[in-house]
């Protein structure tokens, strides 16, 4: 008979909670998200963000609960995300899982938000083979990694400056789009031609990114040019970026030759991306996984995976654990 596991995500501004079995099969999963409250303000603004955890957090895992069919009791551990993230967020998910698995007796797996990530594409439909070449895009992150097996990475490169998340939400924010802007340039993109040549910042650099000098050039171009048409500069600005990411991809595919390339973290939801790392994968004839569009943004069903393979390996964290805003990846050399 299979063991559950509760996760809870709470790392910038989504309260999430999932039940996941062994074999990783999502019994529940729940996302409260906080898009309606931060866009007044452009941007996530986190002592709201921390406020809001705080006052949803219990009804979120109550549900979780209740969809599984599931009581403390029936678990086998709680994992929860200990960083990177906003501090006070990631202390609101801590101090409930500690809690509960203090209540239940059973013990707490710290779980990286990044591995969960990178865990997510055991989300995707089918078997999930290895090695991986793995590219992590999401507002606060851009890393190419080689995934040999799960729970195992080595980093070929990663952003210099802003991530891609980043850089989408500021030119939309610039273009008066409102947040989160990535969706709504990805629309706006796909009703333009990309005929502006904005740069393509590193695109012949080993496999390091780099975003702010993209970002900063369509802030000139349309300060400069006030008759401007938006979907071309939404269309230019989105080919620039998918023509860095797909070199980088191409980069690894041809040196490594993985049989499978794997595309997660919040950008993974474009369908502009999904697109033409299908055609990547045909062209390789690798397979693509991607997380489903409703898991791609942050959740806690990734993390339970993460949490489901550090537990197997590690078993359970110390218990004085606490949030680390800065956590990085453990990578092989």
């Amino acid at each position: 008979m299979s063991e559950v596991l509760l996760a809870i995500e709470t790392s910038c501004d989504e309260t999430a909670a999932a039940v996941l079995s062994d074999d990783y099969e999502v019994r529940s999963s729940v996302v409260a998200s906080q898009i309606d409250l931060h866009a007044a303000f452009g941007g996530v603004v986190p002592e709201l963000a921390s406020r809001a955890h705080v006052e949803t957090i219990t009804a979120i895992v109550d549900e979780t609960l209740n969809r599984a069919g599931v009581s403390g009791a029936d678990l086998r551990a709680v994992a929860v995300t200990s960083g990177p993230g906003l501090v006070g967020a990631l202390l609101v998910g801590i101090a409930t899982a500690k809690s509960l698995a203090l209540g239940w007796g059973i013990p707490v797996v710290a779980v990286n938000h990044l591995e969960g990530h990178l865990a997510s594409v055991f989300l995707a439909e089918g078997d999930t083979p290895f090695p991986q070449t793995a590219l992590l895009v999401s507002g606060g992150h851009c890393m190419l990694t080689r995934t040999p097996e799960p729970g195992t990475y080595t980093l070929l490169g990663e952003t210099v400056d802003d991530s891609i998340g980043e850089a989408y939400d500021k030119v939309a924010r610039f273009l008066g789009l409102g947040y989160p802007g990535g969706p709504v340039l990805d629309r706006m993109a796909g009703s333009g031609t990309d005929c502006l040549d904005f740069p393509r910042p590193m695109l012949g650099d080993g496999y390091s990114f780099s975003f702010s000098g993209l970002k900063t050039a369509v802030v000139n171009y349309v300060r400069k040019n006030p008759d401007f048409v938006i979907e071309d500069v939404a269309a230019s600005f989105v080919g620039a970026c998918m023509d860095v990411l797909c070199a980088k991809i191409r980069r690894a595919l041809t040196e490594f030759g993985d049989p499978a390339v794997a595309i997660v973290g919040g950008v993974a939801a474009s369908p502009v991306l999904r697109v033409r790392a299908q055609a990547l994968a045909d062209e390789f004839g690798c397979r693509l996984l991607i997380p489903p569009q409703a898991l791609a943004t942050d959740n806690a069903a990734m993390i339970g995976i993460a949490g489901w393979q550090k537990f197997r390996r590690h078993g359970p964290s110390p218990s004085d654990f606490g949030p680390q805003p800065d956590l990085r990846l453990a990578f092989s050399l």
